[in-house]
């Protein structure tokens, strides 16, 4: 093999690392946030798509018309893969723990104790959730009775 072949080879041979090696990164240990991102994305949206949807107490898991605080969540989670239990007091016993400081979009975040109430946690102090007259709406967590009624958050995620 002469020097020019050799050269060739090895610049093959480089980028061919390079290129298989970029695969680690892809599927690195930052690959479950990246996918849990997309999905709370996806979570946020199809929530965001019943705004307004009038609220119900006890209202029928699975029904569109009307829901509940964890009908709601039950239902869009679900509806993007993830099976939650049906009332806020169950949901708020699965998936880990949350520091109120370290919350990301898609988390559930929870109120009142014992649990009463769950909504999505869309970044940035909102919550999505349903509750009174609106119905399914965006709320500010980091004030009035949401801030001061705050319990727990989990991530299902």
């Amino acid at each position: 093999m002469n020097r020019t072949s050799k050269k060739l080879w090895v610049g093959i041979c480089f980028t061919m690392t390079l290129a298989f090696g970029a695969g680690s990164f892809v599927t690195g240990p930052n690959t479950t946030y990246a996918a849990s991102a997309s999905t709370a994305d996806q979570i946020i949206s199809t929530g965001s798509q019943f705004m307004g949807v009038p609220y119900q107490f006890g209202a029928q898991a699975g029904n569109t018309s009307s829901f509940d605080c964890s009908s709601f969540t039950q239902y869009v989670f679900g509806q993007n893969g993830i099976k939650l239990p049906r009332s806020s007091r169950e949901q708020s016993t699965v998936g880990t723990f949350v520091p109120r400081s370290q919350l990301q979009k898609g988390d559930l975040v929870f109120f009142y104790s014992p649990i009463h109430h769950v909504a999505i946690y869309m970044g940035d102090g909102k919550l999505l959730h349903t509750f009174g007259k609106g119905g399914v709406t965006i709320t500010n967590l980091n004030s009035g009775w949401w801030n001061s009624h705050y319990a727990t958050a989990r991530r299902v995620l």
